[in-house]
C-alpha cells in the first residue's frame, strides 16, 4: 500500500486537500510565486483605498486643525454637516448634473464603440485595419489638457473655428462659453471621440473570440454580412457589455474632474449643465476651506454610487449570471 493510500486508510487527510486555515497556508504556499507578484498592488491597494477610510469620521465632526480629525469634538447633531450640504443649493445641481452627463456618456460610448468595434472586426486587409485601429485608439493617450487647448480654438467666441465659419455665410456668432445648454451635446461628443477607440479594443478582443464556425455555418445557410452580425455578433456581445456597463455604473457619481476643469474650467455661466459633484467638491474646498462639507459630499458621493452599483448588478445577475460582478 502507498504511502498517500495510508495515509487516508489511517484517516490522514492530504494537505492539498484540507479545509480551514491549514488548506490556506497550503494554498499560499504552493501560488507563492503568485501572491508574491500579488502583494505590492495589495499594498498600494490598502495605502491608498482602504488606509483614507478612517478619515471618513471627519464628515461628522466639527473639524478643528489644532486638534486633528480624531481630536475633533463630534458634531451637534452628528449629521450637521449634511445638513449643511443639502442646503446649498449647487448640491441637487451638482447630483444632476453628474448623473445626466456621465449616463451620456456612458450609452453613447458603448454605442460609438460597439460600432467601431465591429467595423474594425469587417475590414480583411490587414495593414488597413492596423492603421485604423491605432487611428481610432490614439484620441485615448492625448492629455486632456491638450484637447482643451483644441476645443477652446473651436468654440472661442471671438475668433473660434465655428464662429469664423457662421460669420462667413453671414451669420451670427454664437456664445459658446456662456450658454450652458450647449454643453451636454459638446462634452459628450468630447468624451466619445476620446474614449471609444480604447473601449472599442474590448469589444473587438470579444468579437475576435467568436467561433468562426458559427458565422460560417450562418454564410452556408445564406445569411448576409449585416445580418450575421445583427443574429451573432451582438448578441454575444451583450455579456461583455453587461459587464463594461457595470463598471461605468459603479463610478456614474465619479467625474473626471480634469476633463471637466480642463475644458470648461471655472465658468459660473456653464455651472446649469456643467458643475458635477467634483469640481462643486474642488471649488467648496478651495474657496470655503470646509474640509467637513466637502467630505460629507464625497461621502454621499460614494454610498449613492455604491447603492446604484448594487441595485444593477442584481439586475444584471437576473438577465445573465455570467455577466454580473458579484
Amino acid at each position: 500500500m502507498s504511502d498517500g493510500n495510508a495515509g487516508r486508510a489511517a484517516g490522514i487527510i492530504p494537505w492539498n486537500r484540507r479545509k480551514g486555515f491549514a488548506g490556506v497556508l497550503y494554498e499560499f504556499w504552493k501560488n507563492k510565486t503568485l501572491y508574491a507578484m500579488f502583494l505590492p498592488a495589495c499594498v498600494l491597494l490598502f495605502l491608498f483605498n482602504y488606509l483614507p477610510l478612517f478619515g471618513l469620521t471627519l464628515v461628522f465632526k466639527n473639524f478643528d486643525f489644532g486638534k486633528g480629525i480624531f481630536g475633533s469634538p463630534l458634531q451637534t447633531p452628528w449629521y450637521g454637516n449634511f445638513i449643511f450640504l443639502f442646503k446649498n443649493e449647487g448640491t441637487f445641481r451638482a447630483i444632476r448634473n453628474t448623473l445626466i452627463n456621465n449616463l451620456s456618456f456612458m450609452v453613447f460610448n458603448t454605442v460609438a464603440a460597439i460600432l467601431l468595434a465591429i467595423l474594425l472586426n469587417e475590414i480583411f486587409h490587414r495593414r488597413l485595419k492596423q492603421v485604423a485601429q491605432s487611428m481610432t485608439l490614439l484620441p485615448y493617450f492625448i492629455s486632456t489638457v491638450v484637447i482643451s487647448v483644441f476645443v477652446y480654438q473651436v468654440f472661442n467666441t471671438n475668433n473660434g473655428m465655428i464662429n469664423g465659419i457662421l460669420s462667413s455665410f453671414g451669420m451670427e456668432p454664437v456664445g459658446w462659453y456662456e450658454t450652458p445648454g450647449y454643453w451636454r451635446v459638446i462634452l459628450t461628443i468630447i468624451y466619445v471621440w476620446k474614449n471609444s477607440g480604447y473601449m472599442a479594443v474590448i469589444y473587438l478582443a470579444t468579437i475576435t473570440g467568436i467561433d468562426n464556425t458559427l458565422f460560417e455555418a450562418a454564410e452556408i445557410d445564406g445569411a448576409k454580412r449585416f445580418q450575421r452580425i445583427i443574429y451573432i455578433t451582438l448578441p454575444l456581445l451583450i455579456p461583455t457589455v453587461i459587464t463594461m456597463s457595470l463598471l461605468a455604473v459603479g463610478r456614474i457619481l465619479n467625474s473626471d474632474f480634469t476633463f471637466y476643469y480642463a475644458i470648461v474650467g471655472d465658468n459660473a455661466l456653464l455651472y446649469k449643465t456643467t458643475d458635477v459633484l467634483d469640481t462643486f467638491i474642488f471649488r467648496n474646498l478651495r474657496t470655503l476651506g470646509d474640509f467637513t462639507m466637502s467630505g460629507a459630499a464625497s461621502f454621499i458621493q460614494s454610498i449613492l454610487s455604491g447603492v446604484i452599483l448594487v441595485v444593477c448588478n442584481m439586475f444584471a445577475r437576473r438577465y445573465d449570471e455570467n455577466a454580473a460582478l458579484f
